[in-house]
């Protein structure tokens, strides 16, 4: 019985208490507990094997599929620091990122294999890496085959501690990755819900309730669509496995809102976790294109996290699925799950404050009716990897209490409430007046002509900055002037925040988890007219 808030301790006892429940369902797999405890016990000794052990980090850069769950859990098991990758990553930023961390050990994609060539000299502590199969037919050569660790006889016990952590890096879209460092006891309860969510007996309380919350969890089947190095879809699937619920994973390398819905169908999935608009909007086309052709009734709850999810979405998606609930969770990778969000009037949500959440401005508590940033207190990362200047920016101690502050800007409001505005780092300062492009950009996408929308600042001597649209369009249908898209965003919009221009582009770029790539946008944006 697990003794500790450690994620290797109570996997392990989920796996003992249900060890027949199917754990992973994928396009090549299916897994019980039982057998997935098995597989990384062994997967464990192969990686001891080759020298790596107690805080060495280990990167998962892989699509999803059933090893990048094997490699997360075997690290784990090890008392080692597994970090998630960008597989869209190019050279130099993998040469960043690999370094960064201290790399002991990666695990990758065989398709990866000459990348991983390239700049594995340029990365001191580098020892192994290892090459999962993937059907592509790549060169391997210089790492260890994936099938090679799992023929080994299963390990351990190896030494852990709660003061184990993992490492999560942020997607570095407004600056160079971070790592933050997550203590696994913070990680359990501020990123997967103290295995509480999908339970009659709530959060666990102490390690020893981890038996129940297995024993006693709902039998549901949650399907995670977001990349597994997307942190939002490993708090998703943590949050399953501390409750013995099965896991479906699509393994397809592109979102295909067609599949997905085939998968749910066939696999009977009732929690479908996608990641904001990016995602919400092809599905809800998907299901009004295709009127009658899935039986979605086994679905229970359609929800987003880590990035604006509009309220036009939640309404269409509730209309095509009536058996779901809609629901909006909000986090960051440095304050973890901050709660579901409410509909706000003004800004993109509301959140509750309570003596766990706050807003922080100039390291102090807000007081009624101040703009600064969400914040949280409690279980929290310890900081960011190798970067002391930017852990003392954002984890600050107030009257001797420690918070992490997230880049969320927010209004502390009389009513206890908490209304977020967007992230402070891309907002835009026109004319002295502030602009957070999340709700401008929730705006474009309503309009009928506009499928995905990023809005960024252009320099201009009289405001400040300009705020600028970039826009793609739904295909079919005629595009807008900007004079009819102006008349519809200024029925929603203050006049300030509406966009003095916009820019065409065939497709809005994003991370492959969804998120905006405002570095983009803010370059696409310095030509608008």
């Amino acid at each position: 019985m697990a003794s500790r808030f450690h994620l290797a301790d109570l996997f392990e006892t989920v796996a003992r208490t249900v060890p027949d429940r199917l754990t992973l369902i994928s396009q090549s797999q299916r897994v019980t507990f039982a057998e997935l405890n098995d597989r990384c016990d062994r997967l464990a000794a192969g990686l001891a094997a080759h020298g790596v052990g107690r805080g060495d980090p280990v990167g998962l850069y892989l699509h999803n599929c059933p090893a990048y769950l094997d490699a997360f859990i075997a690290a784990c098991k090890l008392g080692a620091v597994p970090y998630n990758v960008n597989y869209r990553y190019r050279a130099d930023e993998l040469r960043y990122l690999f370094a960064n961390a201290d790399s002991v050990a990666i695990v990758h994609g065989a398709e990866f294999s000459p990348i991983i060539r390239d700049v594995r000299g340029d990365v001191p502590t580098l020892k192994l890496t290892v090459a999962v199969e993937d059907g592509s037919g790549a060169d391997i050569a210089g790492s260890i085959p994936y099938a090679e660790l799992l023929a080994h006889e299963p390990g351990g016990p190896w030494e852990r501690s709660e003061e184990d952590y993992l490492l999560c890096y942020t997607g570095g879209t407004t600056g160079m990755p971070k790592g933050v460092m997550w203590p696994h006891r913070a990680f359990v309860f501020a990123c997967a819900g103290g295995a509480g969510y999908f339970n009659p007996h709530g959060p666990i309380t102490k390690p020893e309730d981890i038996e129940s919350r297995a024993r006693d969890g709902y039998p549901l089947k949650m399907f995670p669509l977001a990349p597994l190095m997307h942190m939002a879809a490993m708090w998703t699937v943590w949050s399953a496995l501390l409750n013995g619920v099965t896991i479906v994973l699509d393994e397809g390398h592109i979102f295909d809102p067609e599949r997905v819905f085939d998968i749910a169908e066939r696999e009977g999935a009732n929690m479908i976790q996608f990641v904001g608009d990016a995602m919400a909007t092809p599905l809800r086309d998907a299901l009004r294109a295709n009127p009658g052709r899935w039986n979605l009734s086994a679905v229970v709850n359609l929800g987003s996290g880590g990035a604006l999810f509009s309220q036009h979405l939640k309404d269409d998606l509730k209309a095509l699925v009536p058996s779901a609930n809609i629901t909006d969770g909000m986090g960051s990778s440095e304050t973890g799950m901050s709660g579901m969000a409410e509909k706000s009037d003004e800004g993109v949500m509301r959140l509750p404050a309570n003596e766990f959440q706050q807003v922080v401005v100039d390291g102090r508590i807000a007081a009624i009716g101040e703009t600064g940033f969400v914040a949280r207190t409690g279980n929290t990362p310890v900081g960011y990897y190798n970067d002391p200047v930017k852990t003392a920016e954002t984890f600050v101690t107030i009257d001797g209490t420690l918070w992490a502050v997230s880049g969320d800007a927010a209004r502390r409001d009389e009513d206890g409430m908490i209304t977020v505005f967007g992230r402070g780092s891309t907002c835009i300062n026109t004319g002295g007046e502030k602009v957070f492009p999340e709700e401008v950009e929730e705006a474009l996408r309503a309009h009928p002509a506009i499928f995905d929308a990023v809005v960024a600042g252009q320099p201009d001597e009289r405001w400040g900055q300009r705020v600028i649209g970039v826009v793609s369009g739904r295909p079919g249908i005629a595009r807008p002037t900007f004079d009819d898209v102006k008349s519809f965003l200024t029925e929603r919009l203050a006049g300030y925040k509406v966009p003095k221009s916009l820019i065409w582009v065939d497709e809005v770029k994003r991370s492959p988890a969804g998120k905006q790539d405002y570095r983009w946008a803010t370059e696409v944006a310095a030509g608008a007219q």
